[in-house]
């Protein structure tokens, strides 16, 4: 099965082509939001930013997915029913400890080589790759970051907020120190469509895109 990655440089709704194709990819659903639950915030109200859009795209099923280190068998039953995947943005770090090397991303690498749509915004997408690099600016100690990722995205590293947070230097560092054959560098209201490994949509700002041989 091909595989179907979306990538985005800064927080939700999706680009309008790129959530016309994510929609088209999840055969009208149910399509799970996965986020970190944050103090005082009203999730649900949150995520109308992604549920409203998709439902004029045919998607009337959602799994709100809190992540934590012991999800239940229920919410990790349904995470399997699911046909499309958003992982949303917030604090990087924990993303990836609830997703790496867990019961729920083994259920997201199992769902993504068989070819359910998987998308990620922010954190999401730093995530997605082999390797989770996390910029000084998105950790609360000031610290860079080298984490194991998701491999989702394979040989190429990840910035998001390009331009927000000046992300060229952090770009090239990591392209350099990771020996990975790309690297992308994802602003804000933008995005990337991946299909099988080969970059096919851009959308929004153009992505910096860092390669060792010919883009693709």
């Amino acid at each position: 099965m091909p595989t179907h990655l979306f990538l985005f440089g800064g927080g939700p709704p999706f680009t309008p082509n790129l959530q016309t194709r994510f929609a088209a990819l999840t055969n009208a659903g149910p399509v799970a939001i996965l986020y970190v639950p944050r103090t005082g915030k009203d999730w649900l109200g949150y995520a109308s930013i992604y549920t409203e859009p998709l439902q004029k795209d045919g998607i009337s099923s959602f799994v709100h997915f809190p992540l934590s280190d012991a999800p239940t068998k229920e919410q990790l039953s349904q995470l399997k029913q699911c046909q499309g995947i958003i992982i949303s943005g917030g604090e990087t770090e924990m993303y990836q400890r609830y997703l790496v090397e867990t019961e729920i991303g083994d259920i997201i690498q199992s769902h993504f080589v068989n070819g359910i749509p998987v998308a990620g915004f922010s954190a999401g997408a730093l995530v997605a790759p082999e390797r989770c690099v996390i910029p000084e600016i998105d950790q609360r100690d000031g610290q860079r970051l080298r984490l194991p990722g998701l491999a989702l995205l394979k040989d190429a590293v990840v910035c998001v907020h390009y331009e927000t947070w000046g992300e060229s230097a952090h770009l090239v560092q990591s392209f350099t120190e990771e020996g990975t054959d790309r690297a992308f560098g994802l602003a804000d209201a933008s995005g990337i469509y991946l299909c099988d490994q080969h970059l096919i949509e851009t959308e929004g700002t153009d992505p910096i895109v860092l390669s060792r041989s010919p883009v693709r």
